[in-house]
């Protein structure tokens, strides 16, 4: 039995969660959200605590048991939260621009990067070198935050690049002249 899969999942208030056809849909104040469970796996909504259960000792339902459990924490978590994800842009000249619904890079190219804000996903740039990618759908929110860092990705000599908050990049040591050396 999965150690995770064991684990109730508490509902806070003005959240529901019903399961209907194999189908998990968790509603709350931020949204919406809907997946569907694959596999033996069961789940109940009892008194203000959901539990995820698997209905056989199979070792793909015991992996499914904890997979299910976290991606329905995760839900319940998004439509009461949120999921936010921070990156900065560093380089000289380099900045960010939110127009409407779009975001304008200007990050090294010869022209500026438009990035369309994807349905679900809201951009912010609080200044020009900070953006911040919020949501309720945890995988939306990381994929589009690797999505923006892929456009340029930090590089090793100077750090120049799109990064994530906090992320620590590696430098390494430049080239040497070689010269005096016999």
């Amino acid at each position: 039995m999965s150690r995770i899969g064991k684990l109730s999942i508490a509902v806070p208030a003005g959240v529901s969660v019903e399961f209907n056809n194999k189908v998990v849909t968790v509603k709350g104040p931020k949204g919406t959200l809907t997946r569907e469970v694959k596999g033996a796996i069961d789940v109940k909504n009892e008194d203000g605590h959901v539990h995820v259960l698997a209905l056989d000792e199979a070792k793909e339902t015991n992996a499914l048991h904890g997979l299910y459990r976290a991606l329905i924490n995760d839900m319940v978590k998004g439509v009461s939260e949120g999921f936010t994800k921070g990156l900065e842009i560093k380089g000289v000249g380099w900045r960010a621009v939110k127009q409407g619904n779009k975001l304008v890079l200007n990050v090294g190219f010869s022209h500026p990067v438009e990035f369309v804000e994807p349905a679900g996903i809201k951009l912010e740039c609080p200044t020009q070198t900070e953006l911040t990618v919020s949501g309720i759908d945890k995988a939306l929110v990381g994929q589009v935050a690797a999505d923006l860092r892929a456009i340029r990705v930090p590089e090793p000599y100077h750090g120049y690049g799109i990064r994530y908050k906090g992320e620590n990049v590696e430098h390494k040591e430049g080239k040497t002249s070689g010269k005096g050396k016999k």
